[in-house]
């Protein structure tokens, strides 16, 4: 499977800075180094603003600053060759016209031209992840003309796992992508360099719990480290 990615051009469509680390950083390094890809990450939501009871970007004017820089830190601990940031209300995304936001992937296609998404798993627990998810699916339908040729989610650690265990939409990956430690070691740097996301040991963000969870699915497949993915949709 990553050999059937090898030169392709790959967006990373997120809800929060962060979060293109968190289920897909490892792979994206290795394919990055190994498979000459072509990366663009689209970040939709600022990130920041939800722990205040209402939503004041002026109250958070520095935090947020912080938070646009510590994202040039992550890209380039992973390598990620461009970014693309927007503004939607943190964890809000629910009081925002999905229209609004197809609309911007709908662009971001439009200037990049990708073959591939990734994008989050669309049974998370956060509102902003089901809605990018939602999307996605939205912007790329299936027609004549459409570029995008394959639909890939990825779980996301402190939002993925937390869904209710009676809840139907849990994430059962069916795609597995074996990586390295220095991978995972570039995926913990990146990790680390957002100041108001890491957190200690038994955190899922935690650097234990990211290499925890990459041994985790590692022994699903057989090997030491891995990812893990849904494949939503291929056509060839």
């Amino acid at each position: 499977m990553l050999e059937s990615l090898r030169n392709k051009r790959i967006m990373i469509v997120v809800a929060h800075p962060d979060d293109e680390l968190l289920g897909l950083g490892a792979t994206f390094n290795k394919l990055i180094n190994e498979y000459n890809v072509k990366t663009q990450v689209v970040i939709l939501g600022e990130g920041i603003t939800s722990r205040a009871d209402i939503r004041d970007v002026k109250v958070w004017e520095h935090e947020l600053a912080t938070h646009r820089e510590n994202i040039n830190n992550a890209q380039l601990a992973i390598g990620y060759h461009g970014t693309s940031i927007y503004d939607f209300p943190d964890n809000r995304f629910d009081s925002v016209a999905l229209l609004d936001i197809v609309k911007v992937i709908e662009k971001e296609k439009k200037i990049f031209n990708p073959d591939v998404i990734f994008t989050h798993h669309g049974g998370d627990l956060n509102i902003d992840h089901q809605r990018t998810f939602e999307s996605i699916i939205t912007a790329c339908r299936p027609m004549q003309d459409e570029n995008v040729k394959m639909i890939i989610t990825f779980e996301t650690p402190s939002g993925t796992e937390w869904r209710s265990s009676t809840d139907p939409r849990h994430f059962l990956p069916n795609l597995f992508f074996s990586v390295s430690e220095s991978n995972i070691a570039a995926k913990i740097k990146g990790m680390e360099s957002y100041e108001f996301e890491r957190r200690n040991y038994p955190h899922p963000r935690s650097p234990e719990a990211l290499k925890i969870q990459a041994q985790r699915w590692g022994v699903v497949i057989g090997t030491n480290f891995a990812e893990a993915f849904c494949l939503v949709r291929s056509i060839n």
